[in-house]
């Protein structure tokens, strides 16, 4: 049997003696890698000098040399184009090996643990020092995979990290960095002191943006989602991504918009889809995805989008598309949504089979200092979370970059997972080009202003070398020019800035909601007969396993309440995807406990016996159906959220999902809500169909666990941006489900789904409700006389049930209880409707949960102005909710109370006359 020691890492010199003992008596009893350094031991002892113990040990200290340029050698590279290096102890000298000066012409066959065979030290030093200390740096040995450290040492020891180009191809990597400097000359020439962030600086990253691409098309790639921030975003849209220079000048200077746009945003915020040929001939798609301000926003839509194309499109084939994101040095240390999608890169539900992580370094975030922005060494570090590879690289040195970056693909095509390449450069000017950076960077800055850019650098080298002739360099610059001068003045013949929509090819055959979508739903009943076989198939378990008793037992219950006709929330929620999923529309489910569900009610899947083996009855319903996915997210908001968005933008005709564990927790992911939900089709054009399910309700749970914010989500509500609904029967959730995909426009969906309705007796539907009719975005009340009614009551939400109860109570048959489902787009025609059908109605009330300054209050008094309202709500507070369900309890029953009018002076609680005058608009609300 072999020794399993690494020859790797190992440098003990105890196990290192222990395994040369083995050698001698066996070679094949140890692994490869000690077989040949062992080998050349012997060769070097056998044929040049005697061995001896200090001799040995010597070769032990060279080792350990070896070794510590693997391993720290990154920390005293040549890498910083502008800065000196922070200084590290102990340093790589020799004397810290106990090897002295005089050594070094002698021959080491420690030199075998390093490729090259036995070697002169000085050789081995020049060796390792070429590989690790030069213009690449590298953090890898953390990596627990033998495989993966092995593979990525001789890749790079091989070539000693130092890349070999021919001259064409440093022809290519010139003509790319011509085009990324020359635009941002030109740029800065025609439209002084605009912003455009420029890349100025780390221009090598347009160059190395064109080596992954050729990299991962030689590979098998064919398509790239790219996700980037707004510094040298516009480079990158008209040197990588091929849009059109026009285009990108008319966005200085434009005056209107194309029509799909309401609003617009900044020419650095916004993405791009194309195709372009590689210099191999193949054609690869991609995607830059629009980015708000918010650095790193972008960055787990990136990989939603990723993953949609790779489960619909792909088959699962993890090589044929790549995602690459590109961050600032600030950005990826401090922003914290980094850490989530670093977290989410290796799991099931999300991962995208490796993303290409490039840093800008620019060693400054706006003026702040990188060693005040940063605990960490290198604001790479949350990489070593999933011992991801870091290479750090010399902006300066674009062939080093091109070279790293052609290999960080390989990598992620060969091993699957994420990888970091740190480009280190500058920002030339201060963080917009009318910013002053000399005002908190005078050293920095004085040194850059010296400092050549990296095109004269490259320029002369090639000059040198006789690849080039200046001729010829002045020739193409100005070409190039000439090329930009036409774009420009084509420009200034039209002046409206064109928006192409985000993903047109996915997002053909939709259109943009108009006002007349939402005054009726379209029919979404689904036949009895096909929800009864849905439903029986949901509720059998398959044959020849075991499953966990109380599993049986709920699906013997829930057989039972579908012959009875008696549907609750989860039964009703499972058919609308089970009928989805049966008429070729993907399901995709996520959040934190969603497979089981928070409150124990959905159970997608079903658990054998004593294993962690899981059956999904939704994704074995028919031979032929769309695919059903449903994760427990890890404990992820702003991550998994913007991930989801990203799913559902990428695949329009499925419904995509995200759950929050309880309504509030959505609120770990504003960012998300704010710069995308919300209003994303107003700035970039982007439709997108993402459900939320918020779960809202007061019943005593404190202030964390009841309110989903309503009120957050109505104030942003405008242009039909969302659809905002508090549903509050199973047949009207069904309904809804439905609509959201068979509507022929997309546009967010925000359900405040329930909590204790879930097992609520009177909270049940029947397979009739769910074979005809629509989602009813306001239901009135069927039991009401209309004549006989005095007072009419709003709600929406679980109130209603308590206000029915109430009323059954008091057998106040003069009330009229209507329930409002859909907030917003608001139902106003429909409620006009129903405040006519009761013409005898002497005062209306909005009930709500919620305390008077939160909830839907606000919002009904400003849209819905038939009537003159009376609130019943709880007193206006900072926090949601109490946490005393004695002080819950109470105040449930003053709204209660305050609704049906009653007071001190009706101690029936019979009807209280009009001349009672405590009931004025200000006394409607609880008091504390």
């Amino acid at each position: 049997m072999k020794k399993n020691d690494s020859y790797l890492g190992s440098a003990d010199p105890s196990v290192i003696e222990n395994l040369y003992r083995d050698y001698m008596e066996d070679p094949s009893s140890v692994e490869e890698g000690w077989r040949k350094f062992f080998e050349g031991f012997e060769f070097a002892r056998t044929n040049y000098r005697t061995s001896t113990c200090d001799e040995t040990e010597k070769e032990f200290s060279v080792i350990r040399l070896i070794d510590a340029y693997r391993q720290r050698g990154h920390l005293f590279t040549e890498t910083n184009p502008v800065r000196t290096r922070r200084q590290y102890s102990p340093t790589l000298d020799i004397e810290n090996f106990g090897l002295e000066e005089k050594e070094m012409e002698t021959v080491f066959n420690a030199g075998s643990y390093c490729g090259i065979g036995p070697s002169k030290l000085k050789d081995i030093i020049a060796h390792m020092k070429q590989t690790y200390c030069r213009s690449v740096g590298v953090e890898y040995l953390y990596i627990r995979t033998p495989e993966t450290v092995k593979w990525l040492k001789e890749k790079m020891e091989g070539v000693k990290n130092t890349p070999s180009f021919s001259a064409d191809e440093k022809k290519h990597i010139y003509h790319y960095l011509k085009l990324a400097a020359k635009f941002e000359q030109y740029m800065h020439k025609k439209f002084t002191g605009q912003k455009r962030f420029s890349l100025e600086g780390g221009e090598s990253l347009i160059p190395a943006l064109n080596a992954v691409i050729e990299k991962g098309a030689e590979l098998g790639t064919r398509e790239f989602v790219i996700g980037m921030s707004h510094r040298g975003r516009l480079n990158v849209l008209a040197n990588i991504m091929q849009k059109p220079y026009d285009d990108i000048f008319d966005e200085f200077d434009g005056e209107e918009y194309n029509e799909e746009i309401a609003l617009g945003d900044v020419k650095y915020h916004l993405g791009y889809n194309s195709k372009i040929i590689t210099g191999q001939g193949k054609q690869v798609r991609l995607n830059l995805a629009p980015n708000p301000s918010h650095l790193e926003a972008v960055d787990p839509l990136v990989l939603g989008i990723t993953r949609a194309k790779l489960d619909h499109q792909y088959n699962g084939d993890k090589s044929m598309i790549a995602p690459i994101l590109i961050h600032g040095d600030a950005a990826i240390a401090g922003q914290g949504i980094i850490y989530e999608i670093i977290q989410m890169s290796g799991l099931e539900g999300y991962g995208t089979g490796g993303t290409i992580h490039l840093v800008i370094n620019n060693q400054v975030g706006f003026t702040t200092n990188y060693i005040e922005g940063r605990s960490s060494t290198y604001c790479t570090d949350a990489a070593k979370v999933i011992r991801a590879p870091v290479f750090h690289v010399n902006g300066d040195d674009v062939e080093a970059v091109v070279y790293t970056i052609s290999l960080a693909m390989e990598y992620r095509q060969k091993f699957g997972s994420d990888v970091f390449i740190d480009i280190l450069g500058f920002r030339r000017h201060g963080h917009n080009e009318g910013d002053e950076p000399r005002f908190t960077q005078p050293l920095l800055y004085r040194q850059i202003a010296s400092h050549p850019g990296v095109l004269n650098i490259y320029g002369k080298k090639l000059l040198e070398e006789g690849v080039m002739k200046e001729e010829e360099v002045k020739k193409a610059e100005k070409e190039y020019e000439n090329y930009l001068d036409e774009k420009y003045a084509l420009a200034e013949l039209d002046k409206v800035v064109r928006i192409e929509p985000f993903c047109g090819e996915e997002w053909k055959g939709f259109r943009y909601a108009v006002n007349s979508d939402f005054k009726t739903s379209p029919d979404t009943g689904v036949s009895a007969g096909k929800l009864k076989e849905i439903a029986e198939k949901i509720n059998t378990l398959p044959p020849g396993k075991v499953f966990f008793r109380k599993i049986e037992r709920l699906l013997e219950e829930r057989k039972k309440l579908s012959k009875k006709n008696s549907l609750d929330w989860a039964m009703c929620e499972l058919l609308a995807y089970g009928s989805l999923l049966s008429e070729g529309h993907p399901v995709r489910l996520s959040g934190q406990d969603s497979v089981r569900g928070t409150f124990s009610h959905r159970h997608a899947s079903y658990i054998v016996q004593d294993s962690d083996e899981k059956y999904y009855p939704l994704s074995n319903l028919y031979k032929e159906q769309a695919k059903c996915s449903i994760y427990n997210s890890p404990l992820s908001e702003y991550g998994v959220m913007g991930y989801e968005y990203g799913y559902a933008l990428a695949l329009p005709r499925g419904l995509t999902i995200w759950e929050a564990q309880f309504g509030d927790f959505h609120n770990a992911a504003q960012i998300v809500v704010d710069q995308f939900i919300s209003s994303a089709e107003e700035k970039w054009g982007l439709m997108n169909g993402l459900v939320l399910f918020l779960p809202h309700g007061y019943e005593g749970q404190g202030p964390e666990h009841s309110s989903g914010r309503i009120e957050r989500f109505l104030t942003m509500s405008a242009s039909n941006n969302m659809q905002i609904v508090n549903p509050t029967t199973p047949a009207n959730f069904f309904h809804l489900l439905r609509r959201q995909v068979l509507q022929p426009f997309r546009v967010p969906l925000v359900v405040f789904t329930p909590k204790s309705l879930l097992r609520h007796p009177a909270c049940r539907s029947t397979y009739g409700e769910l074979s005809k009719g629509k989602f009813r975005e306001v239901i009135d009340d069927e039991t009401a006389d209309p004549d006989k009614t005095k007072q009419v009551i709003f709600t929406s939400g679980r109130l209603y049930y308590d206000l029915v109860k109430r009323r059954e109570e008091r057998e106040a048959t003069d009330t009229a209880i209507v329930r409002i489902e859909q907030l917003y787009p608001f139902p106003g025609e429909q409620l006009s409707g129903i405040v006519k059908k009761y013409p005898n109605s002497e005062r209306y009330v909005w009930a709500q949960d919620e305390p008077e300054n939160m909830g839907a209050w606000h919002f009904i008094q400003r849209n819905f102005k038939d009537v003159e309202m009376l609130p019943a709500t709880r007193p206006a507070s900072g926090a949601p909710a109490g946490g005393l369900m004695k002080l819950h309890t109470a105040r449930l029953e003053k709204i209660l109370s305050k609704s049906f009018m009653e007071c001190d002076c009706d101690k029936s609680r019979k009807y209280c006359g009009q001349e009672c005058q405590k009931f004025s608009m200000k006394s409607m609300v609880v008091s504390k």
